[in-house]
Order: C-alpha cells, then structure tokens, then sequence
C-alpha cells in the first residue's frame, strides 16, 4: 500500500467524520425544533381542553384577581379548594408561559427530565406551581428542542413574564439576571417572596454555566393546594399515602438542578447500539456500490442510513447536557 493511499484514506476518513458533525449539528439545531414544535401543539390542545373542563365544572372555588396582561383589565381567576391531588404527570401540561420582549409563548410541562424537556420548558418538581407562593422555577432548553430560552438574556428588570395556569393569570416583572456556577442549586431553595425563577445554560453551545432570571409577582399569590395527608402507620417514607395508587417521590433541589443540567447515563447502551447499527449500513452500502453499482447502491442506501443516523443522533443527544 503506497503513501498515497494511505494519505487517500484517511482524508477521506476525516471528511465522513466531519460530515458526520455536520449532520448531527443540523439534527440539534432544527430536527429537535421539529419534534419540539409538534409536542408543543399537543400541549397546548391538552392544557386548552383542561382550562375549558375547569370553567365548566369548577368544585368550591374561591375567586382570586391576578395581573392581567398589559392593555387588559385585570379578570378573576377560578382557584379550586378541593382535596390533596399528587403531582400532575411528567410531560404533562401544566401552565403556559409567555414573555412579550423576547416574543416567547411555550406550553410549561411537568418535570425537568431530558424526556420532559423535548417537550417544552419544565417546571421543577416540588417547586410551587406559577403563581403561587413562594418561589417556582421553570427550566428551558437554549440552543435546541425549540431553544424557549434562546434569548432569555435579553431580559431587563422590569420586563413582564404572564403565566396562564389552571388557577388564572399572572404577571412577574423581572427583577434580576445573574450568572451562576452549576453547584450553585440555592437558586431553587424557597423564598419567602413570591417569584419565579427560569434557569438555562450559558453561554449558548454550552453548560459551563447557569444564566438565572428572577421576577415578582405582581398581585396577590394563588393559594397551594393542600398538603398530601399524613402517612398512615403502615406508610413508609416516600410512598403514597394509604389509599392512593399514585407514587409520591420527593427529590431535593440538588438533585432537580443535576437532572436538569446533566445527561441520561441510561442513554450510552441504546446509543451504542444504534451507532454500530449506523457503522454496519454505511458499510453495507459501501459494500454494494463496490461490488454492484455505486449511484444506484448510494441513491437506495442512503434513505436508510439516514434513518438510522436520526436514531442514533436522537439517542446520542441524550447524553449531552439537558439544558443546551
């Protein structure tokens, strides 16, 4: 084997390779806005369908004004004072967030998990729910899955951030953005104001470090709902209350803001697995064009690498940061 053939091959090893990039920068930053895009338009039938159920058949409410938008006169919001209900689902709907400056309008889920994530911006879990007391906090993909907070750094004090959930409307004004390192989780610790509080990456392409707005609320707070009952004597610690079928898992702030920022070691064998399956069609398909014939081998093969590189990507992409 001559020194050019050597040379040969690996230059055009090193291009695959960076074609290979390429591609997988396309995938993160559109084809995840894809999927994102049609998760969003789920969830916002699926939190316009609960909002309509709620105004129909609303069980002992209190009535509660919230901030209205700005141009708008301030409407009461239906508050419901019923039982103790266990968290909404993971990747559920919860509220909708909008945030005129930046020209942002997201449907908020349930859970900061990389699954519940693709979906849309996630509230922390054992965080209280916007427009409640104390202090909520919303995590939000920067620079993929839709990128909702692509542009959060844009935020001056005093900008309005609306939140629509099932209890009403509510108005926060920013009042601050700061730079944070990722141990610094006391972002998330209750407050004894009510705020809400939207965390990403920073800088953009990056998870060095955490970009944090804090905004008030402006107007009365919405009452919690009341506490889970207590355990009964044969209810160990951390499992649901005697009677009820739906798990109660509690998770300190800590480890919320890991499972925010960090990626699913879960992911490596189904990553693994799908690259190798990518390696063995690429080599298939090389195999054919030179055995066979090379354009028609190329043109039939390549719908089907493709295919499988976007698994692959989707699977690999799990193991980055949550929150770029």
């Amino acid at each position: 084997m001559t020194l050019a053939r050597v040379v040969g091959g690996v230059g055009r090893t090193l291009i695959g390779l960076g074609v290979l990039i390429l591609l997988f920068v396309a995938y993160q930053l559109w084809g995840t806005g894809l999927q994102e895009a049609r998760a969003q338009s789920a969830l916002f039938d699926e939190l316009e369908a609960l909002l309509e159920a709620e105004a129909v058949d609303t069980p002992a409410t209190t009535t509660t004004t919230v901030a209205a938008e700005p141009d708008e006169e301030p409407e009461p919001a239906p508050t419901t004072m019923g039982a103790w209900a266990p968290p909404p689902p993971e990747g559920s709907a919860v509220a909708i967030l909008r945030i005129p400056t930046i020209g942002l309008e997201k449907a908020v889920v349930e859970g900061v998990s990389v699954a519940a994530l693709k979906r849309g911006p996630g509230r922390y879990p054992e965080t209280p729910m916007p427009g409640q007391e104390g202090n909520a906090a919303i995590a939000g993909h920067r620079t993929t899955y839709g990128a909702p907070f692509y542009r959060l750094d844009e935020l001056e004090p005093g900008d309005p951030i609306l939140v629509t959930t099932r209890q009403g409307r509510f108005e926060y004004r920013v009042r601050e953005t700061k730079i944070v390192h990722p141990s610094q989780v006391e972002v998330l610790d209750p407050t004894d104001d009510n705020r809400l509080t939207l965390t990403t990456c920073h800088p953009r392409f990056s998870a060095a470090q955490r970009l944090v707005v804090v905004a008030e609320l402006i107007g009365e707070a919405a009452p919690a709902p009341p506490p889970p009952p207590d355990p009964g004597p044969d209810d160990a610690p951390g499992e649901p209350p005697a009677g009820s079928d739906d798990p109660v898992v509690r998770h300190p702030p800590a480890e919320l803001m890991g499972a925010d920022l960090s990626g699913e070691a879960a992911s490596n064998g189904p990553a693994i697995a799908w690259g190798a399956l990518s390696a063995l069609v690429l080599l298939a398909i090389w195999a054919a064009g030179r055995w066979w014939r090379r354009w028609p081998a190329y043109l039939l093969g390549a719908p089907v690498f493709l295919v499988v590189l976007f698994v692959f990507f989707e699977n690999f992409a799990r193991l980055l940061p949550a929150n770029i």
